[in-house]
């Protein structure tokens, strides 16, 4: 069953309110994306018929995606394109989800754009693929077929929104074969196709292909005019000139799998590309997230190399500590290398493991959670702290502080658990702000607080101990010296030839003409 969907059409008669709105619509798009580079606008009248069946809305407002890092967006692109071609993510905790039907990888990599050789990012995996129906869905906003509070991902926008805050335009290539019916399947996400036609809706062009004794036939549902329309319109604004070269994008699919190009990608108030693939071959880095300061030299050095800081801007580094667990049959395979995966517990030393309780609700079953906690192996030269929060096997919050930053007390002490008892955000960058993540947040300061204060002299600081000691010794030689002062000055001086005499303390005479 094919998907159809509806819009209002705009008559000839009201020549001036398409004005209004065309000069309101590029204004719009030119605050809400100064960082693209800005090319001339111009209209085509080769606009998508408002109204075609197959196609698939889409507003203007995708690309935008308030507090979203780069690196979580890409990551989602993957994980939605293994998802969309029916293959869950690879066993994310307890059973709940398992690979089924062959998904083994999700690939990331730039290639170059074949009509102006400018970078393109690519996204392949090799799970079921998607069917013309299931391209429809993926490409839909706000269409999900995830109803359980288990699934990550339950709104229908994520791979929208993901490949719109990478770049301007996205095509997609998917492969699937469902009871020995194979189909070949592309559809188009173009903000640039929104720019150039001045469009505030438009439809994504979609294109099906079968597969029949081993010849490539256009599977056409409605017409072979609407067909070819989208064809035109494909080639128009894509980095591909012919059907023959969009169908060479299925060659390295294999039997099935899905394959996303995005190009246009976006660039930064400078001019240069957000994403920068020159200075690492084996990586993508975030350009302008590649600096830090207040570090004296000898320390700069660990920590630049350090995970807790790679990770704010090396794709490497964010893929590497994304999942809690290993995978034995899963890959993220960035720029033709497998990502190695890092357990954050393999980071520490002198390392414990806490048993927590959280009191969920009343009828809840009980839960346990493990918090293994310990030190950093850099410190105390490198002073990083935090907990690594995951859910369902997937990060949330890396480095997450829950002392005071600048404190010296639970300095260098790092930690990792999967809290599976809360509510991811919308965005799965952190959680719902309840009563029960607040009184998390406290269970784990204290945490911090008592294993500093019975461990810190392991990595070169005073004990709690020998510090109290200290203190209380302090304090009392500042009383007594207070005491004695202040006895001093109430005691009477006797005079006895030129010398004077405090309770037994013998002065020098200019001492006691002083207290006469």
């Amino acid at each position: 069953m094919r998907m159809t969907t509806t819009t209002t059409t705009t008559t000839t008669s009201s020549c001036s309110l398409d004005h209004r709105r065309a000069s309101a619509s590029i204004q719009k798009i030119h605050r809400c994306r100064s960082r693209w580079k800005r090319s001339s606008v111009t209209t085509h009248s080769s606009a998508v018929t408002s109204g075609e069946r197959g196609h698939t809305k889409y507003p203007q407002d995708l690309h935008i995606v308030p507090g979203a890092l780069l690196w979580n967006r890409m990551i989602l692109i993957g994980r939605a394109c293994i998802r969309s071609s029916c293959i869950p993510t690879p066993r994310l905790t307890n059973g709940l989800s398992v690979i089924h039907n062959g998904a083994t990888f999700v690939k990331v990599d730039k290639i170059n754009n074949l009509k102006d050789n400018s970078p393109v990012l690519l996204f392949q995996d090799d799970g079921g693929g998607m069917d013309p129906e299931g391209i429809r869905r993926c490409m839909s906003l706000g269409f999900s077929s995830k109803r359980s509070k288990t699934t990550i991902g339950q709104y229908g926008n994520g791979f929208k929104t993901s490949t719109m805050r990478l770049g301007a335009d996205a095509i997609v290539f998917s492969r699937a074969s469902r009871a020995s019916c194979v189909t070949l399947s592309i559809g188009l996400l173009s903000y640039t196709f929104l720019r150039r036609t001045l469009k505030d809706d438009i439809f994504v062009p979609m294109l099906d292909f079968q597969m029949i004794n081993g010849q490539i036939i256009p599977l056409c549902s409605d017409s072979q005019d609407e067909w070819d329309s989208s064809l035109k319109t494909i080639i128009e604004w894509s980095p591909f000139s012919s059907k023959e070269e969009l169908l060479l994008q299925f060659e390295d699919i294999g039997l099935h799998g899905t394959k996303v190009l995005i190009y246009n990608l976006w660039m930064n108030d400078d001019g240069l590309l957000e994403l920068d693939f020159e200075d690492d071959e084996e990586d993508i880095l975030l350009r302008d997230q590649a600096y830090s300061g207040g570090f004296s030299r000898s320390n700069k050095e660990i920590v630049h190399c350090h995970i807790s800081y790679t990770l704010k801007y090396s794709l490497q580094a964010y893929a590497s500590i994304l999942y809690l667990r290993k995978f034995s049959s899963f890959q993220i395979i960035l720029r033709g290398k497998p990502v190695e995966q890092v357990n954050i517990a393999d980071e520490m030393k002198f390392m414990k493991t806490i048993t927590y309780k959280p009191q969920v609700c009343m009828d809840a079953e009980d839960v346990s959670v493990r918090v293994t906690i310990g030190f950093a192996k850099e410190a105390p030269v490198l002073g990083i702290f935090g907990f690594n929060v995951y859910h369902k096997n997937r990060l949330i919050m890396p480095f997450w502080k829950v002392v005071q930053e600048g404190s010296s007390r639970g300095r260098c002490v790092i930690g990792v658990f999967e809290a599976n008892f809360m509510e991811p955000a919308h965005d799965k960058q952190d959680f719902e702000r309840t009563p029960l993540f607040i009184r998390l947040e406290a269970k784990l300061r204290q945490m911090v607080l008592d294993y500093w204060k019975h461990n810190c002299h392991l990595i070169g600081y005073q004990s709690y101990s020998t510090t109290t000691e200290k203190r209380k010794l302090k304090d009392s030689d500042k009383h007594s010296y207070e005491h004695s002062s202040k006895t001093q000055h109430k005691m009477p001086s006797v005079h006895v030839e030129g010398v004077a005499r405090l309770d037994g303390i013998m002065l020098p005479e200019i001492v006691f003409s002083k207290y006469c």
